[in-house]
């Protein structure tokens, strides 16, 4: 058993308690303060995610475009190069 001089005044002891409380308090809140930075990152990441897939999709359907223009066109040069043909044949008979 603790000698008198040894047992600590109910004062300190409740300094100490409150002091454990402060800092139980101030580690949550700097958590708190983490969470909040982390859903900011978060939400930042979200956000250029979608942008960054705006440009893609848009990126997509443009070179969808110029590919279906530039298959008109072989299309188109195949039909005048068979014309250019058949005028040679007319033209050489």
């Amino acid at each position: 058993m603790k000698q008198p001089d040894e047992l600590k005044s109910y004062g300190a002891l409740k300094r100490e308690q409150l002091a454990r409380e402060s800092e139980l308090l101030s580690q949550l809140l700097g958590e708190t303060k983490e969470l909040k930075n982390l859903n900011l990152l978060e939400a930042d990441l979200v956000e250029r995610r979608n942008e960054i897939l705006f440009k893609v999709t848009n990126e997509l359907e443009d070179t969808r475009n110029a590919l279906k223009q530039a298959e008109q066109l072989v299309v188109r040069l195949k039909k005048h190069l068979d014309q250019l043909e058949g005028l040679r044949r007319l033209l050489s008979k």
